[in-house]
């Protein structure tokens, strides 16, 4: 029997994938979550053979959630299901031990199938998403440069942002300037779109 932790924010969509494994003979979910700092509790508990993360989430998002699963149990394999099938996302949740990558718009019968792929030691990524992430390229932003347009996300002006993260204003514009620079942006609104729209943040 393969245990599972689905860690999903939306009940809806959490009931759905509950009631749709259950449905199959060699799977069994042991524990839900509604956020990144649930999942490692309930993983601690239930020691799953498998995670399945939602990226965005409140609490941490699915990426780190999972890198800390992986941290505390190495033999939880980390799969991602998420509604955002953005490139960055991809190579970021493979740099943090993620295994699998799907897309939620997958069809219903290829996610048991990716489950029992990850327990036999394969890996399982969206093609169209594989395929988009290589012609996309690295992320271009130190990670530096991240964080203080993590920062920008909400508005918040050069003042906020530099006490927000112990650095000058001096040091947050030159941050600034050059993630606009690298994301080919005409402003620090559209560097923010266009990083997010990658998943680089």
């Amino acid at each position: 029997m393969i245990k599972v932790l689905l860690v999903e924010d939306q009940a809806m969509v959490r009931g759905a994938l509950v009631s749709l494994l259950g449905l199959e003979p060699d799977i069994e979910v042991v524990g839900e979550a509604a956020s990144g700092q649930e999942a490692l509790t309930v993983a601690l508990e239930t020691k799953p053979d498998v995670v399945l993360l939602d990226i965005e989430m409140p609490g941490g998002d699915g990426i780190t959630a999972g890198a800390r699963i992986r941290e505390a149990l190495p033999a939880c394999q980390v799969m991602i299901l998420t509604t955002f099938g953005r490139p960055g996302y991809l190579r970021r949740a493979m740099e943090a031990g993620a295994v699998a990558f799907l897309v939620k718009d997958s069809p219903a019968r290829e996610l048991a199938a990716a489950i029992r792929r990850v327990r036999d030691g394969e890996r399982v990524i969206d093609p169209g998403l594989a395929a988009a992430a290589l012609s996309a390229g690295p992320n271009p932003l130190s990670p530096r440069e991240c964080d203080v347009l993590a920062a920008a996300v909400d508005g918040s002006t050069v003042g906020d942002i530099a006490v927000r993260l112990h650095l000058s204003e001096g040091t947050v514009r030159n941050y600034l300037s050059s993630a606009i620079q690298k994301t080919r942006a005409r402003n620090r609104i559209e560097a923010v779109q266009r990083a997010q729209a990658q998943g680089w943040l």
